[in-house]
């Protein structure tokens, strides 16, 4: 008896902490790609060439957090509608 409750509550608490951990690493992944769309921004109204390539090296970070970002919607939508 006593094995089976300290087996579910150890099972409640790793599962709690990972939904944080989830949670918490999504929210820094969507932070940052508005971060970086901002500085892509930025970088592309200037007319010298040097921010024009740091525009186009943000593209490299940029396009991996908008895959994550549509996953996580995919999942909150799929979380709602289920």
């Amino acid at each position: 008896m006593i094995t089976t409750v300290i087996t579910s509550t150890i099972t409640s608490i790793t599962t709690t902490s990972m939904m944080v951990f989830g949670v918490g690493l999504g929210l820094v992944a969507v932070i940052a790609l508005i971060v970086f769309l901002f500085a892509r921004q930025l970088a592309t109204a200037s007319s010298s060439n040097s921010p024009r390539f740091l525009a186009r090296s943000l593209d490299v970070s940029i396009v991996p957090l908008l895959i994550a970002f549509a996953m996580i919607v995919g999942i909150k939508a799929v979380e709602i509608l289920g």
